[in-house]
């Protein structure tokens, strides 16, 4: 192996430890503004800190401000529940999204994984943006957020019992598909705009 490509591989694995620290750092940092009080108390007052914590990157926020002004289609998705388990799995036919015991074929692997946030969510309907180049950031967005919410729950319950963390989850992941469900997945068919003027004729 030349020292060309040792340098590359070495390079390559201090960007992903480089990331991981940041993600970390910024959990710890949002964790460290949740009150002592809240994680002391009771499931549903840490379930708010939590959410009030994450703020511009809680999921339903993210989802209103940065996807449904959008032009979207709205896409369903099967009813899952909290042990159901989603992934994406990559086969012949392509890439799709298994919720539960249901495979949906997506179009790419950048539509899988937006989807597939929504669907550990246990929504059913959602907006999906037209276009396809504003899928995968927005995905990035999405799942960050998913794991952010996850960190929070377990560095501040860490010290509480299992039960109590999956009640703090319960709640969060209910919170968020209700205002994702009120928030709504917009039309089937993208809504173009048809106020286009029309070219005058030469006489």
């Amino acid at each position: 192996m030349t020292n060309d490509k040792l340098n590359s591989g070495s390079a390559r694995h201090l960007s992903l430890v480089t990331a991981f620290m940041a993600a970390g750092q910024i959990v710890a940092a949002q964790a460290a503004r949740v009150r002592p009080n809240a994680r002391a108390g009771s499931s549903d007052a840490l379930a708010s800190e939590i959410e009030a914590t994450l703020g511009e990157s809680w999921l339903p926020r993210l989802y209103r401000e940065r996807i449904l002004p959008l032009r979207t289609r709205s896409y369903q998705l099967p009813q899952a529940t909290s042990k159901a388990d989603v992934t994406v799995q990559h086969t012949l036919l392509g890439v799709e999204l298994k919720v539960g015991h249901r495979r949906l074929s997506c179009p790419d692997l950048a539509t899988a994984r937006y989807l597939s946030v929504f669907a550990r969510l246990g929504c059913t309907a959602v907006a999906v943006p037209y276009d396809i180049t504003r899928t995968s950031p927005l995905a990035d967005e999405l799942e960050s957020s998913w794991q952010r919410m996850l960190l929070l729950i377990e560095h501040e319950a860490g010290a509480r019992s299992r039960a109590f963390r999956a009640r703090v989850r319960r709640l969060l992941v209910s919170r968020a598909r209700g205002e994702i469900e009120q928030a709504g997945a917009g039309t089937v068919i993208p809504q173009f705009n048809q106020n286009t003027k029309q070219r005058s004729r030469r006489t």
